[in-house]
């Protein structure tokens, strides 16, 4: 009676209770293992700090630009595909000023200017890490966000905002067009080549007790910079939401358009403030990256943008909080994948665990919170 009984109960089981609990017996299994290759030793201890450690600070910077596109999203109704192109132009706008600062003296103007385009203004000689050119390099973080928040609401003047009215798809495919137009001028004014603009990351005296676990290679002052700045903004944009009157604005605009206009809410200024924090974000997710891989792309913020996508579809559109949760699981679902697997495969690991937490619920980790 019992089996019988045993059978009826998993016979009503939904395929989306089954896949989830498929999915939740897998990643105990994988947890099991990890845990097993520490304790044979297989998997040294440090080696898996390593890869812990690079998923915290991959799904930082991949968090910042995330909640851009999260908010454009929820405020705005269309996909921001020129938000990947924004990242870009922080990065390379940021980093140009960088070099103008911390290279004058040293390297000729129009190597700086054009962000050695010509092979010149070599990092190191410049000086471009955080002990050496800390004024420099603060300065061009300031720089990635105004511009790229000055380019942002330039593009809203002259391609969205005519197009607000006429659906997400003409938007989407306008934002389109948008991102290939200033991915190509960034082309036309820094060529296309990949260069070096960073020097080495300084190393960090650990006290030796600290030393014992967490390897020296492991952390650098530009990974730390990262972190400490992007926990700052994340934090400054909780606050601003929860606790200010614009940014209970913006929550109740993104729950019910008409609504917040009929009891009086300025849907321009919240829209303004919409792209001035998305595109600031965005804009130092950037500059951030470039600091911790030490090199920059025309197609750094394109690459980028599978990613964040990811990371907000998984954490619930709409949502920013969400689409933190999303760029951490993204983040260290790349990293500590490559215990197991190449590092030419740990992207697909990413994708392949949203689409299984997407079976299991279709609106997102934090599906039905909105902005907020």
């Amino acid at each position: 009676m019992s089996t019988g009984h045993g059978r009826g109960r998993l016979s009503n089981l939904t395929p989306q209770e089954v896949v989830g609990g498929l999915l939740l017996a897998g990643i105990g299994i994988l947890v099991l293992d990890l845990v097993r290759l520490v304790v044979t030793g297989e998997l040294p201890l440090g080696r898996l700090w390593s890869y812990t450690w690079n998923g915290i600070v991959d799904s930082l910077y991949i968090g910042l630009a995330a909640i851009g596109l999260s908010m454009t999203y929820s405020i705005l109704r269309f996909a921001n595909f020129s938000h990947g192109d924004l990242v870009t132009t922080g990065a390379f706008s940021g980093w140009t000023v960088a070099y103008l600062i911390g290279g004058l003296g040293v390297a000729d103007l129009s190597s700086r200017l054009l962000l050695r385009a010509d092979g010149g203004a070599q990092p190191g000689s410049v000086g471009m890490d955080v002990l050496s050119a800390p004024i420099a390099i603060l300065v061009g973080l300031v720089i990635s966000a105004i511009v790229t928040i000055l380019v942002a609401l330039a593009i809203d003047r002259l391609v969205y905002r005519r197009l607000r009215d006429a659906g997400g798809i003409p938007l989407l495919i306008a934002s389109v067009g948008v991102a290939l137009a200033l991915r190509y001028l960034i082309a036309f004014v820094y060529t296309t080549d990949t260069r070096i603009v960073v020097a080495s990351p300084p190393q960090p005296e650990l006290p030796a007790a600290i030393q014992s676990i967490v390897p020296m290679e492991t952390i650098n002052l530009h990974e730390a910079t990262l972190v400490i700045s992007a926990l700052a903004l994340i934090i400054g944009v909780h606050l601003l939401l929860q606790y200010t009157k614009l940014g209970k604005s913006m929550r109740a605009m993104s729950d019910n358009k008409d609504l917040a206009l009929i009891t009086g809410i300025p849907t321009e200024r919240v829209i303004f403030a919409t792209w001035v924090i998305g595109s600031g974000l965005a804009g130092v997710a950037g500059y951030l990256i470039v600091l911790d891989r030490g090199q920059i792309t025309i197609n750094l913020g394109w690459f980028l943008l599978l990613l964040i996508f990811a990371a907000v579809i998984l954490g619930g559109i709409g949502s920013i909080y969400g689409a933190l949760a999303g760029s951490l699981v993204i983040g260290l679902t790349i990293n500590l994948s490559l215990v197991w697997i190449p590092s030419d495969l740990n992207e697909i690991a990413a994708f392949t665990l949203m689409i299984l937490v997407l079976i299991f619920k279709p609106d997102g980790l934090f599906s039905g919170v909105e902005t907020a």
